[in-house]
């Protein structure tokens, strides 16, 4: 399945140290040869200053206790620029180290400025070597001196360019760091900036917002609740947009999110016009999936993707996330996600039949008889299923369902009401930009 790995699309996506998990995931996984790995891991790790993890992977790679000489001269390098560094931030640093001499600072980052320029002789070239010092021990792997010190950083900068940078610094260190709680605020807060920020481009505003959908990944799957952000996110016309135009494999995650989430959404039926519409451009098995079950009725054909999206889930970064239960491990997603693809065939192809053959369902379900036979009882008696089952001729009989006339008046409201916001806020966009000409 390493056809379908995308890792090469998103990494240059991502910061290079976000690169590192998923190197981790591919060798665990065995989906490259090790060797590539761990080359990829050297290459990746020149560029930073994590010297010694470098040192440690070429010794695994050449099964060797010797390192070359310019990695022992760069590892001299690091160290006297680190301390170098230190000692230009130490006079802010401090300041920041005592409790009672933070109380000084307000809200207000002009007064804050004036009072330590004034009471301890602290100035822009202190600050600046305070993001500088952060910004080191980022690339050094010290993620939280990073997360901490561009924290402070960012409560004293009045750069607009450098406070965004440093919010990017502090997010890729939560997300590092695996603070999901924290890395989603710091999510929200770069996704307002992003949106709010007036860019040379509207392709560099794009640019932003592919970076940061390929970065919040790591946060959604790993929060409680990413599986409804993942879709609040992505599902906005100019992300959507940016995804279309740009990032076509993010198609992926946000089917994905749309199969195992609990509430079926009104933007679902949109949501297949969009796979449908990029089918030239993008396409995998959990794609071409939906795209069998809603588009085409292929139901043998969504059977054999059903069993390909198993192994693209196992084989998926984000998506393979193993949870370790005593003597067993497993990948919940995987199971969420295959539970619900059946009831997507099942709900699809009752609609199309009124009565149905135990056996040629269990087919469609990739399920045995017996399986399939406890699998729509439980349905039934769960209220998810308006339907009786005949044991003695082995059929599901469906009951007549007739559309809600009040609900289809609220779905069409609320559709109403979505493209009227959609419209005035294109409205207020554009004035705006005429006023600001």
């Amino acid at each position: 399945m390493a056809e379908y790995d995308l890792t090469q699309r998103i990494a240059p996506l991502l910061d290079r140290h976000l690169v590192f998990p998923l190197l981790e995931f591919l060798q665990e996984r065995q989906l490259h040869a090790d060797e590539q790995i761990l080359k990829s891991k050297i290459e990746l790790l020149n560029k930073t200053n994590m010297v010694d993890y470098a040192m440690d992977i070429h010794k695994s790679l050449y099964h060797t206790e010797d390192v070359p000489q310019d990695m022992v001269e760069r590892r001299a390098e690091v160290v006297a620029r680190l301390k170098s560094l230190e000692e230009a931030a130490a006079p802010l640093v401090s300041f920041l180290q005592n409790a009672s001499a933070v109380q000084e600072l307000r809200a207000d980052k002009q007064y804050n400025l004036q009072m330590l320029n004034e009471r301890y002789q602290i100035g822009p070239d202190q600050i600046e070597a305070l993001y500088q010092y952060a910004k080191f021990q980022f690339e050094c792997g010290n993620y939280s001196g990073a997360a901490d010190y561009l924290y402070q950083y960012r409560a004293l900068c009045t750069n607009s360019e450098r406070s965004l940078s440093a919010l990017w610094g502090k997010l890729a260190a939560e997300i590092l760091m695996q603070n999901w709680d924290i890395a989603l605020e710091e999510l929200n807060r770069l996704k307002e900036k992003i949106d709010s920020k007036n860019f040379a481009s509207p392709l560099s505003q794009m640019q932003s917002r592919i970076w940061l959908m390929h970065w919040s990944l790591f946060i959604f799957f790993n929060n409680d609740n990413g599986r409804s952000q993942i879709i609040d996110l992505f599902n906005q016309d100019k992300y959507l947009n940016a995804i279309q135009t740009s990032a076509p494999h993010l198609l992926r995650y946000l089917a994905t999110a749309f199969i195992v989430n609990k509430r079926r959404r009104p933007q679902f039926k949109d949501f297949l016009k969009v796979i449908q519409q990029e089918q030239h451009s993008y396409k995998d098995p959990i794609t071409e999936f939906l795209a069998c079950v809603y588009v085409n009725y292929d139901f043998d054909g969504a059977q054999k993707k059903m069993r390909e999206c198993e192994e693209v889930i196992l084989n998926d970064p984000f998506l393979g996330k193993r949870v370790e239960e005593g003597n067993f491990s497993t990948v919940p997603l995987r199971d969420e996600f295959l539970e619900n693809a059946r009831l997507f065939i099942f709900e699809t192809y009752c609609r199309i039949h009124q009565r149905i053959d135990m056996g040629v369902l269990a087919e469609k379900l990739n399920l045995n008889y017996e399986e399939a036979e406890r699998w729509i009882v439980n349905l039934i008696r769960s209220s998810k299923l308006d339907a009786k089952l005949d044991s003695e001729t082995g059929t599901v009989i469906m009951e007549p369902n007739h559309p809600n006339v009040h609900e289809q008046l609220i779905d069409h409201t609320k559709g109403l009401s979505g493209r009227t916001y959609k419209l005035v806020s294109q409205l207020l966009e554009h004035t705006q930009a005429q006023t600001a000409r």
